[in-house]
Order: structure tokens, then sequence, then C-alpha cells
């Protein structure tokens, strides 16, 4: 009997130039070594906006492969599971908020990779446009986060985000912050933006540049004027300009938690608050062109504004109040 062999990327990239230069699909079989129906099939599956790219090809196949000879997800076995992800769909909760309220209330442990995956693959037709017009971003599809690779570099002596302690992650303790770069034109300007979690208070630093030395130093100059029970943490992402971590943490006390590639969700304050920066400085501006004044006027206008999570407080108020409290106790 005979065995189907896969298509190798070495006959993709084959395929691609063939194809690119206008060749039949009986001229790129005989040329391959396969029949014309299957390189047919290989093309109209991986055709997009007229051009076949072998790449884009091989990694599509790969994806299928695994996902053909996937055992059923847990979320199908189970009707109720299933039917409580819906109504929290629709409620508009992220896959990451679902997750976590399962593993809070019922002890279930479902990663949102798992809920992730049942959307964009299990659930099929108008169930999967549904289900996807019920996320914030509603991107049509979704890329495989184990085909993803971390451009940016290793930092030496990383501290996980799993190693942060429960106090941080539940927000009952305050002096926690998030931190991130916001980049500005071309690439050629940033501004540094640090969220406090339990209170949403937001700091704006002005960068000269994205230098390691240079932003860990600016970033440790605004966290020495805070009382240290309100400066205990940082959680950063993988950008190198945090690759002094050490010489932050020996200048603030503060530890630095580094998060996973690619999961801007562990810092989401940090990720909501820059969405909210970007409406006063869309993608495109020149932060080079931007003053400390007009930072600081920005950054007063959202701490001075409401916000539900605080119960209509505003992060201003929380941030005063916590500092009052810091000065009876001493």
């Amino acid at each position: 009997m005979k065995t189907y062999k896969r298509i190798t990327i070495q006959e993709r990239e084959r395929i691609s130039h063939l194809f690119a230069l206008g060749n039949t699909l009986q001229c790129i079989a005989s040329d391959v070594g396969r029949s014309a129906s299957t390189i047919g099939r290989e093309i109209r599956r991986n055709l997009s906006k007229g051009e076949y790219l072998a790449l884009s090809a091989h990694q599509k196949a790969e994806r299928r492969q695994r996902y053909s000879h996937a055992p059923k997800q847990k979320i199908d076995q189970n009707q109720k599971l299933k039917l409580t992800i819906y109504t929290k769909l629709r409620l508009r909760w992220s896959p990451q908020q679902i997750s976590v309220w399962l593993k809070t209330v019922y002890g279930m442990s479902i990663s949102h990779e798992t809920i992730y995956k049942y959307i964009y693959v299990q659930a099929k037709g108008e169930l999967r446009k549904e289900l996807i017009s019920y996320l914030r971003q509603r991107k049509p599809r979704r890329k495989s986060r184990k085909l993803e690779h971390d451009k940016r570099g290793t930092i030496p002596d990383m501290i996980s985000i799993h190693e942060r302690p429960e106090a941080v992650e539940d927000r009952t303790v305050p002096g926690h912050w998030e931190g991130d770069l916001m980049i500005g034109r071309d690439h050629q300007s940033s501004i540094g933006t640090l969220v406090e979690r339990s209170t949403r208070y937001l700091l704006i630093v002005k960068l000269k540049n994205r230098d390691s030395k240079f932003v860990c130093k600016e970033f440790s100059k605004i966290m020495r004027q805070l009382p240290k029970s309100l400066a205990q943490s940082m959680t950063y992402d993988r950008g190198k300009e945090m690759t002094e971590h050490k010489k932050f943490t020996m200048d603030t006390k503060m530890k630095v938690y580094f998060c996973d590639p690619h999961s801007p969700w562990q810092r989401g304050t940090n990720e909501n608050t820059n969405g909210l920066i970007r409406d006063f400085f869309p993608k495109g501006t020149d932060f080079d062109k931007i003053s400390r004044k007009q930072l600081l006027w920005v950054q007063e206008a959202l701490n001075e504004r409401p916000r539900k999570t605080l119960g209509y407080d505003t992060p201003k108020n929380k941030m005063n109040k916590l500092i009052k409290e810091n000065l009876l106790l001493r």
C-alpha cells in the first residue's frame, strides 16, 4: 500500500518559485515529482492575495497537522463548561479573565490558550464568527504562539512573573507597578509609562533614548520619590531597555518581574493605560517634540479621571490616600 509523503519545505520553495514564474500545475507537478492534483490542492489551500509563499504554506500545514491529531478538548467534553465560557464571552470577558475566574471559583484549570484555540480552531462557521466578535481585537485569525520567536534577546538574571507573590496578583497590597515603553514615529523616540496596579496611578517618564542604563536611571529617579511602601516591585515585558534591572533594583529596592514572551495580558493594567494615552498621542507621534509639560498634563488628566474599576474614584485620590496613610504610620 502506497503511503502519502508530506510535502517538504524544499518542495514548497520550488513550488513557490515555479508558480511565481507562471508555470502550469502540470509543469510544476512534473518538476517537483508530485501529481497535478496534489500541487493544485497545495496552492489553493495556501494562496494569499494571488501569491503562494513557501514559509507561510509550511507553517499552515504544520498547524493543520497538529490540530488534526489533537485529542478532543475538555471544553467540548463538558457542556456546562462550554455554556459558561460562551456566557462570559458574551459579557465581553477576555479568555484570560475567564481562565482566572474558572480557577478561582471552580478550581478548574483551563488556560486562556485553550479557550483561544477552541474559538479559532474547534468552533466552526457562524459560531466561530460570533465568538470572535466578542473578543476585544476581533481578529479573524490568531497567530500560533509556538511559531513565534522572541526577537528581543535574553535579559540576564531575569526573575519570572511566576515567582511574583500572590499579593501582587490580587492587588491587595499597593506599591506594585507595571512598566513599558511607548514608541514614537519611525521607532526613533519613546516615553516610559509606569502604572501602580491597585490604584491605576500613572507616571509618564520623558526619555531622550532607549539605552538601558538611561531608562533604568530615569525610572529609578521617579520611583525614589515615592514612599518605600508604595515602591515595592515592577512587572515588565522583555524589552532590552530593562537589561540593567539589577542596577534598578539596587537603586530602588524594587524587584523586577519579567512577563512570559508575547504575553501583554500579564501586565494588562499598563497595556490598558497605554491605550488611554494613545487618545492623546496617536501612533506616529514624535515624542521628542512633546515637552515634559505636555506629558505631565496628560498624566494628570488620566489620574484625575474617575474609573469604574475603582468605584468611580480617581487614581490620584486613591494614591493620595495611600501617601497620607504612609505618613501617619511613620
